[in-house]
């Protein structure tokens, strides 16, 4: 007799149109997880979910609470639950120092990376409040930039140390309802944001100059991401940082 197979557990990512979004997602489907696919633009969702029978691709803005209701309501429609949710949806931001951000700039950038977290997390708790078996994971996308800061990027450069803020947060107020929150810090892994700051063909550093920095596959810091939604519910990765061998952070500038 043939054993019926175990669906395997349902994963949220936002930011899964590219990037590093799109290559956890797909590492997750080829793990057996259920993967709702949130972003943007649905053609992008579509292109990363390659037709996969565990994929739901739902667009989504994680800046407009409706838009996070809507996603999770459809997952819980469509799976029942939430296992984990990988929060990753970001913008890079504009490059500018405290004294010449604009306000709509600032603000933008503040409500995609925290608000759009925020939202995320909050409607991803809800669920794992209330299902059977309670409990969950939530990781969240931060940076290097939580630990320290390019020249010229303040919003980011905020917006990735609060993110921090609300990990530890979410690990402290979720601990009673078997829910446990991690951060994950990613420097230079090849995606598109690094081109649009020059990682390839010269970043600026602290002293002025600019500098080709080396990077690694976007793979491998999914496979990151993986090992900390794969941990079992009796223990909790609470913080994880991988960078490109040899990038300029330990003694940056």
């Amino acid at each position: 007799m043939t054993a019926t197979p175990t669906p395997g557990p349902v994963a949220v990512v936002t930011g899964a149109g590219s990037g590093i979004g799109r290559a956890v997602a797909r590492q997750m489907l080829a793990d057996g997880y259920r993967v709702a696919l949130a972003g943007r633009r649905e053609a992008q969702l579509l292109e990363t979910a390659g037709g996969h029978p565990d994929a739901l691709a739902v667009p989504c803005d994680v800046t407009v609470p409706d838009d996070v209701e809507r996603l999770f309501a459809a997952v819980l429609r469509r799976w029942g639950r939430v296992d984990v949710l990988f929060n990753n949806a970001g913008v890079f931001g504009p490059a500018a120092s405290v004294d010449e951000i604009s306000l709509p700039d600032w603000e933008a950038t503040v409500a995609v990376n925290l608000t759009g977290s925020l939202l995320c997390a909050g409607a991803a708790v809800r669920a794992m409040k209330t299902q059977s078996p309670q409990g969950g994971r939530i990781i969240n996308n931060g940076s290097i930039s939580a630990h320290s800061p390019r020249p010229r990027t303040v919003a980011y450069a905020v917006t990735k140390h609060a993110m921090t803020g609300l990990t530890k947060s979410i690990e402290l107020d979720g601990r009673a309802f078997g829910i446990t929150c991690g951060q994950i810090d990613i420097g230079n892994t090849a995606t598109e944001i690094m081109d649009t700051i020059g990682v390839g063909s010269g970043a600026l550093q602290a002293d002025g100059t600019r500098k080709v920095e080396p990077m690694f596959p976007v793979e491998d810091a999914a496979r990151a991401v993986l090992m900390m939604a794969g941990m079992p519910p009796s223990a909790s990765v609470g913080s994880v940082v991988i960078t490109a061998a040899g990038m300029p952070f330990i003694g940056r500038g």
